[in-house]
């Protein structure tokens, strides 16, 4: 038996993008695991929360979020923790994340 994943994808147009990511993988990894490559083309960062993982990439002009995790709860929880924070780093410009 094979065991069912949810996910979400999101996208927050931004030419900040590469700094909100920078502040979004620093702040978590204080927390959690977080594979964060600064240098790679484009950025990216794994956050790897207790209910499943988030990708984030600063890709032509956007920061672009998946959120995938075991159960619907767990994927809900990751888009609230990562919506909560996005907001309050980028207060400036009131960003919102639109999930699929």
């Amino acid at each position: 038996m094979t065991q069912e994943t949810f996910t979400a994808a999101a996208r927050a147009e931004t030419p900040a993008a590469a700094r909100y990511l920078g502040q979004l993988s620093k702040h978590f990894a204080h927390k959690i695991r977080v594979d964060y490559a600064a240098d790679a083309t484009p950025p990216e960062g794994l956050a790897h929360f207790p209910w499943g993982t988030c990708r984030m990439r600063a890709e032509g002009g956007a920061l672009a979020v998946e959120a995938t995790a075991d159960t619907s709860d767990g994927l809900e929880r990751i888009k609230h923790v990562v919506d909560d924070h996005l907001r309050r780093f980028a207060w400036r410009e009131k960003l919102v994340l639109h999930w699929d």
